[in-house]
């Protein structure tokens, strides 16, 4: 059995799933990026008229999604410490992975889960980080 979580203070999923979703003890998350809830804005990216990315702050960007993914931990019930494997994924590997490989080990200097990273060419909105994160439940 298992049961879906949403969090009202993480942004809205751009499609039809929930948050976050429990099978017993573990807790998978849904691919969470650096959007605030109740904008489409997207902290440290600047776009066109058109949409395209002008510039974006990866810095900006790790900062936001770190915190989004630790609302929907939160609102289901867990917490940063349980969080036992992530998957981060990087539009732009070479400028951006040093940045960001800083700064998470900050987020994770005590709890280290599994990690892998992985380029890909875009994410669904403009966006240069995204997290698929599984956490055990308190």
């Amino acid at each position: 059995m298992s049961e879906k979580h949403n969090s009202d203070k993480a942004p809205e999923p751009v499609g039809l799933y929930p948050h976050a979703r429990n099978v017993g003890n573990l807790l998978f998350l849904s691919g969470v990026g650096p959007r605030a809830r109740g904008t489409k804005k997207i902290p440290g990216v600047e776009l066109d008229d058109d949409g395209n990315i002008l510039s974006y702050d990866i810095e900006t960007q790790c900062h936001s999604v770190f915190k989004n993914v630790r609302l929907i931990l939160e609102a289901a019930g867990s917490s940063w410490d349980n969080l036992v494997d992530v998957t981060v994924f990087l539009t732009n590997m070479r400028d951006d992975f040093k940045i960001y490989n800083k700064i998470y080990a900050e987020y994770f200097k005590d709890n280290q889960p599994c990690r892998t990273t992985v380029e890909i060419n875009c994410l669904p909105t403009p966006i240069a980080i995204e997290l698929k994160c599984i956490a055990t439940l308190n």
